[in-house]
């Protein structure tokens, strides 16, 4: 099987020959650790690509990470990077008071200037599962405009700016979708971060108000062009995880760790492709390989039966050992 057979196998339960490969490589280890990168990349090829806008945007995107300092975003928002290859966070959100909502605009012009020319000849000559870029991420975007603890704020008091700001950035966001779902790539990625350690971040019921009508658009439009929908979030989502699964996210990469792992197969099972993970809070940062072994099993003892419905994804960050990563692929090949 080529790559994007055995993705798209995986997600319709038509039986892959394994399961496929996914490897995250967080900015440090293209940065600083680039040669091990490569060497685990072509020892154990992953499955899924990520075709870029131009031959050198990832180098582009590397550079504001490479060391200390800041940078503004396209959305006029000020970043902090306080170590080198380390995404930093916002100090200084565009938003911060609500008189200027009334001259914001989001960046269309990105949108305008578009040009997927690039990402669609990758796509043709790439038998991998070629994947969009992650750039539609409401509630995140929200944050780093208007700064976390306000965001909080404004949800709970619900006023009318908080509104006028989530339809800003779903407009911008459906139009995203839209011109990707146009072009060649196989599915497309949204994200947002949900979870605490044990819970949703807000009550779930007001995120079944207000978010979940958002991410149904986003489902619908990439549906429409025949395209997988993928969805990540960090921490406990559980409590929307069927709501996920109802308006259609294909694929979800989430944090099994910091939940029942053995609770959401019995669940969900065979409703959704368990796009990895191996837990990066404890095993993949302090643990020695046989524990890496140990948590690929759990995962593949409730979810792997062979059929599909399961995606080898870990994520590589800069305290993680080359000899864990390779364990995690070597452990779904056992």
């Amino acid at each position: 099987m080529t790559g994007r057979d055995r993705v798209k196998a995986a997600l319709t339960y038509r039986q892959p020959d394994r399961a496929p490969r996914d490897l995250w490589a967080l900015p440090y280890m293209s940065l600083f650790r680039r040669k091990e990168l490569e060497e685990v990349q072509r020892a154990f090829p992953s499955d899924v690509g990520r075709p870029e806008l131009s031959p050198s945007a990832s180098d582009d995107d590397l550079q504001k990470l490479s060391k200390p300092g800041t940078y503004t975003d396209e959305w006029g928002s000020i970043w902090q990077i306080a170590e080198p290859g380390i995404v930093g966070e916002v100090k200084n959100p565009v938003l911060a008071d609500w008189v200027a909502l009334d001259s914001f605009q989001p960046p269309w012009s990105l949108l305008r200037n578009l040009d997927l020319s690039y990402v669609n000849y990758a796509c043709e000559k790439s038998d991998k599962f070629m994947l969009s870029t992650a750039g539609i991420r409401p509630f995140e975007r929200m944050q780093f405009l208007r700064g976390t603890e306000d965001v909080f704020m404004d949800l709970a008091y619900g006023t009318k700016e908080i509104r006028r700001l989530i339809d800003i950035i779903h407009e911008f966001y459906l139009a995203e979708a839209a011109i990707w779902a146009s072009s060649e790539v196989d599915g497309i990625f949204f994200m947002d971060d949900w979870g605490t350690q044990q819970a949703l971040l807000i009550n779930p019921d007001l995120w079944r108000e207000v978010f979940k009508p958002l991410y149904r658009d986003y489902c619908d439009t990439i549906h429409s062009a025949e395209k997988f929908v993928f969805f990540h979030s960090d921490g406990n989502i559980e409590a929307i995880y069927g709501d996920l699964i109802e308006i259609g996210v294909d694929a979800i990469n989430s944090q099994l760790f910091c939940m029942d792992i053995e609770s959401l197969a019995e669940k969900y099972k065979g409703k959704i492709t368990f796009w990895g993970e191996i837990d990066r809070q404890h095993v993949l940062p302090f643990g020695l390989p046989a524990d890496v072994f140990a948590a690929v099993r759990r995962v593949r003892d409730v979810l792997d039966d062979g059929t599909g419905g399961v995606i080898a994804q870990c994520e590589w960050g800069k305290d993680n050992s080359r000899e864990n990563i390779e364990a995690v692929f070597e452990a779904w090949l056992d």
